[in-house]
C-alpha cells in the first residue's frame, strides 16, 4: 500500500496549498463583497454546483472505478465509448438547460449574464470529468493534484487583478467573483484536455480488446446514477440549506437582511476555516475509490480493514488537534475576515460537525469502493431530513436562533457518522471497535 499513501501525500500537499489558496480567495471576497455580497455568494453558489455536478454525471467516479477494476486492454474501448456518451448527454443537456435556467428564480437577484455563463460552463464540466475519472483510476494522481492546484492560483489571481484594476458595486462584484470562478474552471479544463490527449496517444498504441457499448454503458450508470443522486441530493440540500437558515432567523424575529448576514458569516467565514483541515479527508476520498474497487473486487478483505484502521488513524491524528486549534484561536482566525465575534461563536459550536466530517469522507469512499451506493443515499437522507427538522425547530425559537441552526447541523452530522460507520464495519467484517468479527463468511 506504499503507493496508495504517496498518492494520498502528493494529494494532500497539493490540496494544502489549495486550501491555502482558496483561505486567500474567501478573505479578498470577505473584503471586496462586504457581509450583504458575501451572503449573496454563498447563496448561490450550492446552486451552480447543483448544476455542474449534473454536467459531471460523476462520471470521475465511475471511470475510476471501472479502470481500477478492469485490465488495461480493456481501457481504449472503453474510453471510446464514453468520449460518445459524453458527446450526446452533453448535447442533451445544454439545451435543456438553456430552456429550464433562465426561468430559476434563485438567479433573479443576480446579474443577468450568469445565467448564461452557467449554461456555458456546462460542456467544459463533462469533458473534463473524463480526464479526472482517468487519471485517478490509474492512480496518475500528481496530475489531479496539479489541477486542484492550478484552479485555485487562477482564481486567486484573476480576483486580486480584477478588484485592483477596477471598482465595482455589489452587485457586478459578485458577478465577477463568479467569472473569476469559471475563468479557472477553463484553464484547468485546457490542462487536463492536453494530458488526457497525451495519454490517449499511449493507450492507443497498447494491445487492447473490444467492449460492447451497452457493458460499457451498464458498468458506469450502475455507479454514476445512484453517486449522481447521492450528490444531487446533497447539491439540493446545499441550495435550500440558505434559505432554510434564513427562514428559521425570520420566524424568530431577525431582520431578513441580518439574517443573510448571519448566513455568510457561517457559510463564507466559519465553514471555511473549519473545514480547511479537509483537504486530506477529500484526498483519501480521490485515492480510496479506486482503491477499495480493486480490493473489493479481489475479495481481499483483509487489506480493507487494515487500510479503514489506518484512514482512521490518520483522521484522528490530524482531526482532533485541528478542532482544538480552532476552539481555542477562533476568534483571531474569524477576525481575519470579518471584526465579529458571532462567527468564531458559531466555529467554536461547530466543533463536532467538521470533525465528524473528517471521518465521514473517507467513509463515504469506503462505501461507494464497495458498491453501496444505495446505502450512502438513505444515510443521506435520513440525516438531512433530522438535521433540518432539528435546524428549523430551534432555529425558529427566539431564544435559540443560530445556535438551534447550529444544533441542528450537528445532530446530522453524529447521525450520518454513525450509520457510514456500522454500514462498512459490518461488510468488511470488523466489530465497531474496528477488530475482526469472529464470525464473519
Amino acid at each position: 500500500m506504499s503507493k496508495f499513501f504517496k498518492g494520498v501525500v502528493l494529494l494532500a500537499l497539493a490540496a494544502f496549498a489549495s486550501e491555502c489558496i482558496e483561505f486567500v480567495v474567501n478573505m479578498v471576497l470577505a473584503r471586496e463583497l462586504g457581509e450583504r455580497g458575501l451572503g449573496m455568494y454563498m447563496s448561490i453558489l450550492p446552486t451552480i454546483f447543483l448544476i455542474v455536478l449534473l454536467a459531471s454525471f460523476e462520471l470521475p467516479i465511475s471511470i475510476s472505478k471501472f479502470i481500477a477494476e478492469k485490465d488495461k486492454k480493456y481501457h481504449k474501448s472503453m474510453l471510446n465509448h464514453v468520449i460518445k456518451l459524453t458527446i450526446i448527454f452533453t448535447a442533451i443537456l445544454v439545451p435543456l438547460a438553456a430552456a429550464i435556467i433562465p426561468f430559476v428564480s434563485v438567479f433573479d437577484e443576480y446579474h443577468p449574464l450568469l445565467r448564461w455563463m452557467v449554461i456555458g460552463f456546462i460542456p467544459i464540466v463533462s469533458f473534463s470529468s473524463i480526464a479526472r475519472g482517468f487519471f485517478m483510476g490509474k492512480h496518475q494522481m500528481g496530475k489531479i493534484a496539479a489541477s486542484n492546484f492550478l484552479r485555485k492560483s487562477v482564481q486567486l489571481l484573476l480576483l486580486v487583478v480584477l478588484y485592483q484594476a477596477f471598482q465595482f458595486d455589489t452587485d457586478t462584484a459578485v458577478f465577477i467573483a463568479f467569472c473569476t470562478f469559471i475563468g479557472s474552471e477553463i484553464v484547468v479544463f485546457l490542462y487536463l484536455l492536453h494530458m488526457f490527449i497525451i495519454q490517449y496517444q499511449r493507450v492507443k498504441k497498447e494491445p487492447s480488446e473490444i467492449l460492447s457499448g451497452k457493458s460499457v454503458r451498464q458498468n458506469l450508470i450502475s455507479v454514476s446514477v445512484p453517486t449522481t443522486a447521492l450528490r444531487v441530493f446533497h447539491a439540493l440540500t446545499h441550495a435550500v440549506q440558505p434559505f432554510l437558515i434564513k427562514g428559521a432567523l425570520l420566524k424568530a424575529g431577525v431582520p431578513g437582511e441580518v439574517a443573510t448576514e448571519h448566513f455568510g458569516m457561517l457559510a463564507g467565514v466559519a465553514m471555511t476555516i473549519g473545514f480547511f483541515p479537509a483537504f486530506i479527508a477529500h484526498s483519501f476520498l480521490i485515492i480510496l475509490i479506486p482503491t477499495v474497487s480493486k480490493e473489493y473486487a479481489d475479495k481481499n478483505l483483509e487489506e480493507l480493514r487494515r487500510l479503514l484502521q489506518q484512514v482512521f488513524f490518520v483522521t484522528f491524528l490530524y482531526g482532533v488537534p485541528s478542532v482544538g486549534l480552532f476552539y481555542i484561536f477562533a476568534r483571531p482566525l474569524t477576525e481575519v475576515f470579518f471584526h465579529s465575534t458571532d462567527a468564531a461563536i458559531y466555529l467554536q459550536l461547530l466543533w463536532p460537525f467538521f470533525l465528524l466530517h473528517f471521518f465521514i469522507i473517507p467513509m463515504q469512499a469506503y462505501l461507494i469502493g464497495l458498491g453501496l451506493m444505495m446505502d450512502t443515499i438513505y444515510h443521506s437522507l435520513w440525516s438531512t431530513v433530522v438535521s433540518f427538522s432539528v435546524m428549523f425547530l430551534l432555529g425558529s425559537m427566539h431564544s435559540l436562533q443560530m445556535d438551534g441552526i447550529i444544533m441542528g447541523m450537528n445532530t446530522g452530522a453524529v447521525l450520518l457518522a454513525m450509520m457510514h460507520y456500522v454500514t462498512v464495519c459490518r461488510k468488511i467484517g470488523l466489530t465497531l471497535f474496528l477488530s475482526p468479527a469472529k464470525q464473519f463468511n
